[in-house]
């Protein structure tokens, strides 16, 4: 039971560093907007150009306190 509990722990690690890596890549700003727009657009949530910036600003800045 403890070798699942720790395949379970490295899988899940596995899966938030690939989420943070997806996000913390060095990619073009309009890239990353874009991949944000399509995700969100996805999930339903429509933005224009101008709402996708004022997120991603406050996402970075959420980011770097």
């Amino acid at each position: 039971m403890k070798n699942l509990s720790l395949l379970y722990a490295f899988l899940g690690g596995a899966i938030v560093g690939c989420g943070a890596a997806i996000l913390f890549a060095p990619a073009k700003g309009s890239d990353l907007r874009q991949r944000i727009c399509t995700i969100l657009r996805k999930k339903g949530v429509k933005l224009n150009d101008a709402e996708v910036d004022q997120l991603v600003a406050e996402l970075a800045g959420a980011i770097e306190k």
